[in-house]
């Protein structure tokens, strides 16, 4: 099993998993110059949060997606256990655009599905070397869940 470096205990570490998980966020928010105007024109069952909500929300889970790497990486976690974790931030990425940029609801859906797979996964093997990396996971499944049955809805309610 090849263990990731040592080194990546430092601050500069912590940097870079913050810029990582802040490119996502910057591909979601390129991919969703419009998704105000999208989301409020879509019919959407009546637990639907508002807009506003989930700039705020995000914020605080890219944070905790953040933190959660870096811990895992801290507990010498392998290069092959970490790729549930880089899994979760290209399929984060991808959704945005394919559902407020694309319009493609359905597909959305079925991206979302996995990856709340993805996530579930990546806690369950960060589980093993940290109970807080798992732990900082947690929100951000239940998001994504929430997310997948927002999603779902949309589907149904906008054929």
């Amino acid at each position: 099993m090849t263990t990731l470096p040592r080194s990546a205990r430092s601050p500069l570490a912590l940097a870079g998993f913050l810029a990582a998980v802040a490119v996502v966020a910057v591909v979601g928010s390129l991919a969703a110059t419009q998704s105000r105007t999208v989301y409020n024109g879509l019919v959407q069952p009546g637990w639907a949060p508002p807009s506003w909500l989930f700039g705020p929300v995000w914020t605080v889970l890219y944070v905790l997606i953040a933190v959660s790497g870096w811990l895992f990486w801290r507990a010498s976690g392998t290069r092959r256990e970490f790729a549930w974790y880089a899994a979760g931030l290209v399929l984060n990425a991808a959704w945005t655009p394919l559902f407020f940029a694309a319009g493609a609801y359905t597909l959305a859906l079925v991206e979302i599905v996995v990856l709340d797979v993805v996530v579930a996964g990546t806690l369950v093997v960060f589980r093993r070397r940290s109970a807080a990396a798992a732990a900082l996971q947690l929100p951000y499944l239940a998001w994504t869940l929430f997310a997948t049955a927002l999603n779902a809805a949309i589907v149904v309610l906008n054929p």
